[in-house]
């Protein structure tokens, strides 16, 4: 064993988390539930590739105005 390893040591924000999951079992479905409809989604290959070519290159300073030459 390692003398780095603390075995026994839980941290306050794992006992506070698992104290959770033991009040209430439908906590992590819930959880899954909701990361499932913000960040786990179907990505179309061809639809990306078409939004990336169609993409406009921005300017460095995107506030600075126009100057055509003569005009100050």
């Amino acid at each position: 064993m390692s003398i780095f390893a603390r075995p026994h040591y839980r941290s306050d924000a794992t006992n506070f988390i698992d104290s959770l999951k033991q009040r209430d079992p439908a906590l992590e479905a819930r959880q899954r539930q909701g990361r499932d409809l913000l960040w786990d989604r179907w990505v179309d290959r061809r639809v990306w590739e078409d939004f990336r070519r169609a993409r406009v290159p921005q300017k460095p300073y995107v506030y600075q105005t126009e100057r055509t030459e003569g005009k100050e």
